[in-house]
């Protein structure tokens, strides 16, 4: 019989699992989902504050945009730097960076006290969201190998983001002001933090070299320079101050594809535009912010200034749409092989205008519950669009570059709604009728572009 010593079981003992693996999967999927729910929470709370925040802020009307547009500026700004740094230095630290960042700006968000400093803390928190949210799909397909676990993983994440648009009004509404429930989530999220940096595991897909600075800048500037242009779009259109906006804005986007093309590390590899499922992903999102989070992200103001409801009654009806959302995307993962997120987001854009079309007239009528199905219907599109757009985002990329592809659609996602959100504030506000029809032209533009972004995902089909 042979002998064995120590040196030869140390030998015959399998080999220890690399430093980057994942050990704690399930762990992943819970933090990434939990942060992920927060950090859009901090997103849509002031959504049904905005009237309580822009009285004690003393914001005027023409600002209002600001005070929402503030964070997805900044998402829109950092995400696509934000994906390349986690894949370049290690998904988990610039998650546990971004969650810790915006649990710390949130918190001291709620001590400002007039609306620029509002304004730039919300751009903080976009930037910080920006770190967190396109890490959390890096570290969950990393945790996720296989196709199967990778589908079920992403669901449960998509519903997670309706989840949080679900819960941060009724958080907003349920509070006794603004400020306490800027503390509550600040809170929330410095815990998830320290969760974060003792159970993940840390994993990278290094490309060596500096990080795109100069594209950062460049595409920061002209989201900058559009979503002013948009902004002050509703005090005339054809005025000198917006035209020179929207020319610095393209100017600004023709130097940044150039940066990109001679960067040795980009944060966009632009030969992925030439492939038709970035192409659905990116104008997936982008059509998803446009239409659909911009005009959801007012409506809650506009029924409080039209029908007299409160911050909580308006955030128990926006649940049912939000809420729809929610249990929608947590459910079609039952759809895996069976229908395409193609063919899932093409849908889901029909059900937000079919949705929309039904809503029309309620506001001028003075009954929220003619709303109702319209808010059903549009709650089932948003549900479908959440599922699809994070398993087509890192599908659109190879695997090492998922953070990457994650934030080139969620960058499209909060440029759309950016715009959105300054252009259905523009219109609602600048109709001679009043808020009631101008909400209705709202409506119909959000309804318009839906059907617009259900063609092109359709006609980007796959060869």
């Amino acid at each position: 019989m042979p002998r064995f010593n120590e040196r030869t079981l140390a030998e015959v003992k399998p080999p220890a699992p690399p430093p980057e693996s994942s050990s704690h999967p399930r762990a992943t999927l819970a933090l990434t989902s939990a942060a992920t729910a927060v950090a859009l929470m901090t997103y849509t709370a002031p959504m049904v504050t905005l009237p309580e925040v822009a009285a004690d802020l003393h914001t005027p009307l023409s600002a209002q945009a600001w005070l929402l547009n503030g964070t997805p500026l900044g998402l829109a700004a950092l995400l696509l730097v934000a994906g390349s740094l986690a894949d370049d230095y290690g998904r988990r630290r610039i998650f546990v960076a971004g969650t810790l960042a915006l649990g710390l700006i949130t918190a001291l968000g709620a001590l400002t006290s007039s609306t620029l400093p509002f304004t730039l803390a919300r751009i903080a928190q976009g930037a910080a969201s920006a770190a967190l949210l396109a890490s959390s799909l890096g570290l969950i397909v990393h945790a996720f190998p296989s196709p199967r676990g990778r589908l079920h993983a992403t669901g449960v994440w998509g519903a997670f983001v309706s989840g949080g648009i679900a819960v941060g009004p009724l958080l907003g509404g349920a509070m006794p002001n603004w400020r306490v429930s800027y503390g509550v989530l600040g809170a929330a999220l410095v815990l998830v933090a320290a969760l974060s940096a003792r159970l993940l595991s840390e994993s990278r897909a290094p490309r060596g070299g500096r990080p795109d600075l100069p594209g950062a800048v460049t595409f920061g500037l002209a989201l900058v320079a559009l979503v002013a242009a948009l902004t002050l779009g509703r005090d005339g259109w054809l005025r000198a101050p917006v035209a020179l906006l929207l020319l610095a804005s393209v100017l600004l986007l023709g130097l940044f594809a150039v940066v990109e093309r001679r960067s040795a590390t980009p944060m966009i590899d632009l030969g992925l535009l030439r492939h038709r499922r970035f192409l659905a992903s990116s104008s997936g999102g982008l059509f998803t912010g446009f239409a659909v989070i911009g005009l959801f992200s007012f409506l809650p103001a506009l029924l409080q200034q039209t029908l007299g409801m409160s911050a909580m009654h308006t955030a128990w009806l926006f649940l049912l749409w939000s809420g729809l959302s929610f249990a929608v995307a947590l459910q079609v993962r039952r759809l895996a092989g069976r229908v395409p997120p193609r063919w899932q987001l093409a849908l889901g854009f029909l059900l937000h205008a079919a949705g929309v079309l039904t809503m029309l007239g309620s506001l001028d009528a003075g009954s929220w519950v003619r709303l109702l199905p319209g808010l059903v219907i549009a709650g089932v599109g948003s549900g479908l669009l959440n599922a699809a757009l994070p398993l087509i985002a890192v599908e659109s990329v190879p695997a090492g570059r998922a953070a990457m592809g994650s934030g080139a659609q969620q960058t499209f996602r909060y440029i759309g709604s950016c715009a959105g959100v300054a252009l259905t504030i523009a219109i609602a506000t600048s109709s001679g009728s009043g808020l009631a029809h101008g909400s209705d032209l709202a409506m119909l533009v959000s309804a318009g572009l839906a059907l617009v972004a259900a063609a092109s995902v359709v006609a980007l089909r796959e060869h």
